[in-house]
C-alpha cells in the first residue's frame, strides 16, 4: 500500500463545498467559519482513524474485501460498513438521545450482525461512499451543537449502567476509540489477505 494515511487531516470547515439539501440533493455552497479548538481536534483525530481504515481497503475488489482471511467472520468491507453504521447511529444519539437505539432487541442484534457484511447489491465502493457521507454529517452536527458538554441519557441495557449519560464529547471519544479498534482488526485482515500493511 503506497499512500501514507498519516497525512489525513480533519475538516477545515463545518461542511464540504456544498451542504446537503433536505431532499438528499446538493444545496447551495455555504461558507462557515473554520472549526477551532476542541471540536476541531476531536474531528481531526476521528478523521485520521477513518483514513487508516480506508487505507486498509485500497486497491481491493469486492471479492477480496469480502473474503474471510482469518478464523474470524470479519471482513474488510464489513468493517468499513459497520464503522459507518455505528458512527451514524451515535450521531443520531447526539440528536435524539436513547431513541436512536430503540427497537426490538432480537431485530437489533440481527441487524448488528448484518452490518458486518456486504448485503446483496452492496459494493466496497458504495460502502466507502457512504462512509464519507457519514463523516461529513458528523462534522456538520458537531459544528452545530451548542456545547460539547450537552449530555443525553444512554439506553439502560444491555451495555450501559442504569442512569448513565454521555456528552457529545464522550460520544466523539467513543467513536475515535471504536474506529481505532477496528483499524487494528483491518490491519490483520489485510496482511492475512496479501501481506500489505498499513504501517511498517
Amino acid at each position: 500500500m503506497s499512500t501514507d494515511p498519516t497525512t489525513a487531516t480533519g475538516p477545515t470547515t463545518a461542511t464540504d463545498a456544498t451542504t446537503a439539501a433536505p431532499d438528499g440533493g446538493q444545496g447551495v455552497a455555504t461558507a462557515r467559519p473554520a472549526l477551532t479548538g476542541e471540536r476541531a481536534d476531536l474531528l481531526a483525530n476521528l478523521a485520521r482513524r477513518r483514513a487508516f481504515l480506508r487505507f486498509t481497503v485500497q486497491n481491493l475488489d469486492d471479492e477480496q474485501a469480502s473474503r474471510r482471511t482469518t478464523v474470524s467472520e470479519l471482513t474488510l468491507a464489513g468493517l468499513v460498513k459497520h464503522v459507518a453504521v455505528m458512527e451514524y447511529q451515535w450521531l443520531d444519539f447526539v440528536l435524539v438521545g436513547a431513541a436512536a437505539f430503540d427497537g426490538d432487541m432480537t431485530a437489533r442484534e440481527q441487524k448488528f450482525r448484518e452490518d458486518f457484511q456486504l448485503s446483496p447489491g452492496e459494493t466496497l465502493a458504495g460502502v466507502l461512499d457512504r462512509f464519507e457521507e457519514v463523516a461529513r454529517r458528523t462534522e456538520r452536527i458537531v459544528a452545530e451543537v451548542a456545547d460539547l458538554d450537552d449530555a443525553r441519557p444512554l439506553p439502560a441495557a444491555p451495555w450501559f449502567e442504569p442512569g448513565a449519560s454521555w456528552s457529545v464529547r464522550q460520544v466523539l471519544l467513543h467513536l475515535i476509540a471504536e474506529t481505532a479498534h477496528h483499524c487494528g482488526h483491518a490491519d490483520i485482515l489485510r496482511e492475512s489477505l496479501d501481506g500489505a500493511r498499513t504501517m511498517g
